[in-house]
């Protein structure tokens, strides 16, 4: 933890503080010897977590925890209870008051450090992901504020029937969003439940190896193919059995981000608890959920960003150098959880140089190509892209094997509003979009499609590299 974070001591027996306060040397503290006390401090200094003493003259811990959960100023500050009432009824009626953990004395200084350490990476991945719902809101008032000011100026009619066709641009990266924020408070309802338990188990040398394990599985997080999903989960189940553990072990391993069994690893399969392995996949789920989140919303800003300059009729935005396999990657990203589904990536990125581009824009094209061969797909196919220089002009290409597009309909695919889609499923702006922004880059776009056997557009932009 980089940050100084602020933990309250509860405790009317000053040796048990020194004994805290030790462990704690790293963290600000704040001390109460009793309950009135604690109550003060809490509501004016706000700490970052409670450590709560239960058995206490006049007011007991069960009750201090029961006025703090009372308190709208308090209610979300953690509470755990250290105490050397370690009955199964005091844990529980603890837990019920609305405490997040339960240690008991006499106290092991590094399993109290583990376990304050967890609470507070937790504290910090709720704040995150309040935050980041505060800024979609914010974005999403900004989007209906840009949608007024359109509809509202007679000389940008048309880009008003645009901004009816927004949510189709969006909608991807708000359903990121909603999916991640899901899974976020399921893996947040799983840990608060499971951790206080998994830690318990665990001796110095194990917890050593936990957080090994979730350090290493952080570092390893990255975009795979279907394909290489599936030859790491069988790698990974060979190699559980060849160590004679449990193969089902092998999906949450994967989804920790673990994929060679190591001595750490062979630490925590050999205590043979499901529940261990699921935790680990749990916490790492958060840090990924964050970045999708982030990314998602940093799609949706960029979406508002181009309306805004569109609807000033702004045109004396310049242009950058920029990596086209960067932007499409980043949208690939995006895109994760349909991709899962069955669609295999290939990727060829022959031309790895930077252009001058608007970034910004070719991402859009990027995303319409992308999320179109995905809806023909079905989420089930291959799906693949090329970059390549010809001449003076870099061609990208993106090819799928949906069902292609039939020969009658190919010439109205770039009209503006035209869609075979069902209502809700597309606009039929996004081809138009695409076409006038590579138009704006002195570039094309065309197309070939074969019924059955699928569908591949190429867009050329001028090769202005920085080299």
């Amino acid at each position: 933890m980089n940050e100084i974070n602020k933990i309250l001591i509860v405790d009317d027996t000053p040796e048990n503080i020194d004994v805290l306060g030790e462990i704690l040397k790293d963290h600000k503290k704040f001390v109460a010897l009793n309950g009135e006390k604690a109550l003060k401090i809490a509501e004016n200094k706000l700490p970052d977590l409670i450590l709560l003493d239960i058995m206490m003259p006049g007011m007991d811990g069960f009750e201090v925890c029961s006025k703090l959960k009372e308190n709208t100023i308090t209610k979300n500050i953690p509470v755990i209870f250290i105490t050397a009432k370690n009955q199964i009824e005091d844990e529980t009626r603890g837990l019920e008051l609305g405490a997040v953990d339960f240690i008991s004395k006499p106290i092991s200084p590094p399993i109290v450090l583990a376990r304050i350490k967890n609470h507070l990476e937790l504290i910090s991945s709720r704040n995150i992901l309040e935050i980041n719902n505060k800024e979609l809101e914010s974005t999403l008032v900004e989007l209906k504020q840009t949608q007024s000011q359109l509809i509202q100026n007679e000389k940008m009619a048309a880009l008003g029937q645009l901004v009816a066709g927004v949510a189709h641009e969006i909608n991807t990266p708000l359903g990121a969003i909603k999916s991640s924020n899901s899974n976020q408070i399921v893996n947040v309802e799983f840990i608060v439940n499971t951790l206080p338990k998994v830690l318990s188990q665990l001796n110095q040398d194990q917890l050593d190896a936990y957080q090994n394990l979730l350090k290493s599985g952080s570092k390893s997080q990255q975009v795979l193919s279907s394909r290489e999903e599936r030859q790491l989960k069988k790698s990974l189940k060979l190699q559980l059995k060849e160590n004679s553990f449990n193969e089902s072990f092998a999906e949450n391993l994967a989804n920790a981000g673990i994929y060679e069994i190591d001595s750490d690893t062979k630490q925590i399969l050999s205590l043979n608890s499901e529940e261990i392995i699921k935790s680990l996949s749990k916490i790492n789920g958060l840090k990924t959920s964050a970045e999708i989140i982030k990314l998602a919303l940093d799609k949706v800003s960029k979406i508002v960003f181009a309306l805004k300059n569109f609807s000033r009729h702004d045109f004396s935005e310049t242009k950058a150098y920029a990596n086209l396999s960067s932007g499409l990657d980043s949208v690939l990203i995006i895109y994760n959880n349909q991709i899962k589904q069955g669609v295999e990536i290939v990727k060829d990125y022959s031309f790895t140089s930077q252009i001058m581009c608007y970034e910004d824009q070719l991402n859009q094209v990027w995303t319409n190509i992308i999320h179109n061969a995905l809806q023909a797909m079905k989420n089930s196919g291959t799906i693949e892209i090329k970059t390549i220089l010809e001449g003076d002009m870099v061609k990208v290409s993106i090819s799928d094997n949906g069902p292609g597009i039939p020969e009658d309909i190919q010439k109205k695919i770039f009209d503006p509003f035209f869609t075979t889609k069902e209502a809700g499923e597309g606009t039929g702006i996004g081809l138009d979009i695409a076409t006038k922004i590579i138009a704006k880059h002195e570039g094309r776009i065309t197309f070939e499609s074969q019924i059955g056997k699928g569908t591949t557009f190429y867009i050329y932009l001028p090769a202005l590299t920085n080299e």
